[in-house]
């Protein structure tokens, strides 16, 4: 497994006014800088076309010539953008190579404000080695390393990691995927699905957006994802408690909130005092008696009472004397032989 290197902080800044300052025409320079963001944030070709009283369509001639020279003496004439370059593929490269535009300039840059982010970006569209992916509905702004995937091989190795999460149906972590789709590293597995507006993740498992599992976008969701990690049933302060100790974005809860929430759902069941399990886990609601009565009938035959004691275990958290005490007080059993009950409506 390739371990992060350790990466020197960049004067971006001082970079990218090098950059320009190679650029003979002011108005030239100013489209630039306004298009990347350079310096405030990205204009468009309509905004920076009203202030300099030109068309779009020249202010986007001009910025295509201007980024096209820049990129043909970047190797050459241009020290800086080797500067960033070496230094950008160390990292990118300890990391699957391929990293969010946003991940980078936190390495790269002391405050990584979006201007450093969109100076990080236009140094990587200068680099001959290195790739960059734009931001749209499907992915982040990312950069990748050319010698090992051009833009159009990332944007195909992480469909193909979408569509294998898709098919497996449930949230997976990074080995798991390298296996679904024959890939070498789940480093870089990692790496590419972290790119993607498609995916989410959770501690080590990934799955889609829209999988609560790794995406909990409520209370109850965040509750589910706690309780199931659990393996067990929980008390509803336990779970608050696990919940603000969590990896979630948002985790400042209140126990009375979880407890109300836990009170909502279908999918919590009340299992003993304050304590809360998973419906799925075949847990079932209702007072103490209903579970006697539910036991019975699925046994359709009288049980020793160490048997419905057993059976009833399984769906509450409750003392074994409880069970005895309802099955002796309540009219609904009747016993039939020595310590042996059935329903007394039989």
């Amino acid at each position: 497994m390739e371990q992060e290197a350790s990466v020197t902080k960049l004067n971006i800044e001082q970079i990218v006014a090098d950059i320009l300052n190679t650029i003979e025409r002011e108005r030239e320079r100013e489209i630039v800088a306004r298009r990347y963001g350079l310096y405030d944030r990205k204009e468009t070709l309509e905004q920076i076309g009203e202030l300099l009283n030109i068309t779009r369509e020249r202010v986007r001639q001009l910025e295509k010539a201007v980024v096209a020279k820049l990129k043909a003496v970047a190797d050459k004439d241009l020290p800086m953008v080797k500067q960033f370059e070496e230094v950008a593929i160390a990292h990118i490269s300890s990391v699957g190579h391929v990293a969010r535009v946003s991940d980078l300039s936190a390495k790269l840059t002391k405050d990584n404000s979006k201007i450093d982010q969109s100076r990080v970006s236009f140094l990587a569209q200068l680099s001959p080695k290195l790739s960059v992916i734009d931001d749209n509905d499907h992915f982040f702004h990312a950069i990748g390393v050319r010698a090992e995937h051009d833009e159009k091989k990332i944007r195909e190795s992480v469909g193909e990691i979408v569509s294998a999460i898709k098919e497996i149906g449930k949230p997976v972590d990074s080995k798991a995927i390298q296996e679904a789709i024959g890939h070498a590293d789940h480093v870089r597995v990692t790496a590419l699905a972290s790119i993607s507006k498609q995916l989410a993740s959770l501690g080590e498992q990934w799955g889609l957006i829209k999988w609560p599992l790794v995406n909990p976008k409520n209370i109850r969701d965040k509750i589910y994802v706690i309780l199931r990690d659990n393996g067990k049933p929980m008390h509803f302060s336990e779970i608050a408690g696990s919940i603000r100790g969590s990896a979630f974005k948002r985790k400042d809860v209140t126990t009375q909130a979880i407890h109300n929430e836990l009170i909502k759902d279908k999918r919590f069941v009340l299992i003993g005092r304050g304590i809360y399990a998973l419906n799925e886990w075949g847990y079932s609601k209702g007072t103490v008696a209903d579970i006697i009565t539910q036991v019975l009938k699925e046994a359709k035959e009288p049980l020793h009472r160490d048997e419905i004691v057993k059976r009833v275990l399984k769906h509450r958290q409750v003392k074994e004397t409880t069970i005895l005490l309802n099955l002796q007080g309540k009219k609904e059993f009747k016993r039939v032989a020595k310590a042996t009950y059935d329903l007394a409506s039989k």
